[in-house]
């Protein structure tokens, strides 16, 4: 029997991970990267009117994601090329080059709920997701600056960077006001045909800025104003303003009939992908099962099938 009046041995604490070298995941040597996309915006105008205008946007976090992992260890047989999309592939190079670390042998594997082209931030999800694996396989803390500064030399970015809403010049990649996590949305939306290259309406969007600067000037102002007092119908009603004046200049075929038939399904707004193929209701109460089933039958009969989920974080 152990004498219990003689003191315990102390244990030694385990070895933690070294920063900046490669660490091991928690099982199997596996690390991974995680980031959500959105669904469009729920505003994306002018900061203010001017004829200089910055493009700022509120996107809309969605609770669908892009996952990045790494797998240490020395593949058998011919190097195989990574999985990682190009600009992915630039970010991998430029965190390098920033820490001056190699990386080490091993395998990438990814997978995305996000489609590409359609305003969900799919790119820029998987660019965060990678740099958030690659900090996890050199132990080292994620830091935001050195993420927007890779960024910045990828492409405009949503704020998926961020767990939280924020008001954020996507061409300069700063962070405007951070409008934290009390508004949350149950949405209903569809994908229309085709994709939007971002970079080539750039000036029509910038023009039509100009033209409007006022009415988006109120627009985002009552948008603020929502996201201060925590009222999610105050900002789906900003959205719905937003959207309407996206249409002007970059128009989605069913935004006419979903604004026509809003107070039918008890909507409190509609949103959109400004520059995407997105197009969708925001509630800030859960459809029930009937009304779902009215809106998979409307939507069907504008010749889409459409989809439910969780946006925001309220």
């Amino acid at each position: 029997m152990r004498d219990r009046s003689s003191p315990r041995r102390p244990r030694r604490p385990a070895a933690g991970p070294v920063p900046g070298e490669p660490g091991r995941g928690e099982r199997g040597g596996i690390v991974s990267g995680v980031c959500h996309g959105t669904l469009g915006e729920l505003y994306q105008g002018p900061l203010r009117a001017g004829p200089e205008p910055d493009i700022a946007v509120v996107s809309f976090p969605v609770d669908r994601h892009s996952w990045v992992c790494f797998t240490p260890g020395e593949a058998a047989g011919p190097p195989r090329r990574p999985p990682l999309g190009e600009k992915s592939m630039t970010a991998v190079r430029l965190f390098l080059e920033h820490y001056g670390l190699t990386l080490p042998p091993g395998d990438w594997s990814t997978y995305s709920e996000l489609r590409v082209g359609v305003g969900m931030a799919s790119s820029t999800a998987d660019v965060v997701a990678t740099l958030r694996c690659l900090f996890r396989v050199f132990s080292l803390p994620c830091d935001l600056e050195v993420m927007l500064g890779v960024l910045a030399r990828i492409e405009r970015a949503d704020s998926v960077f961020l767990d939280e809403f924020a008001l954020h010049l996507s061409g300069r990649h700063r962070v405007v006001r951070r409008l934290g996590t009390g508004i949350g949305f149950h949405t209903v939306f569809v994908t229309e045909p085709g994709t939007v290259d971002t970079a080539a309406v750039t000036s029509r969007l910038l023009a039509h800025y100009r033209r409007r600067g006022e009415e988006y000037e109120r627009c985002l102002g009552d948008l603020l104003k929502g996201f201060a007092c925590g009222d999610a119908a105050a900002v789906a009603r900003a959205a719905t303003v937003s959207a309407a004046l996206s249409q002007e200049v970059l128009p989605k075929a069913s935004f006419d009939a979903l604004l026509a038939h809003r107070e039918r399904f008890g909507a409190d707004g509609v949103f959109v992908a400004h520059t995407g193929c997105l197009a969708g209701y925001l509630f800030t109460r859960r459809p029930a099962a009937g009304v779902k089933c009215e809106l998979s039958a409307f939507f069907r009969s504008l010749g889409h099938q459409c989809s439910f989920a969780q946006g925001g974080y309220g």
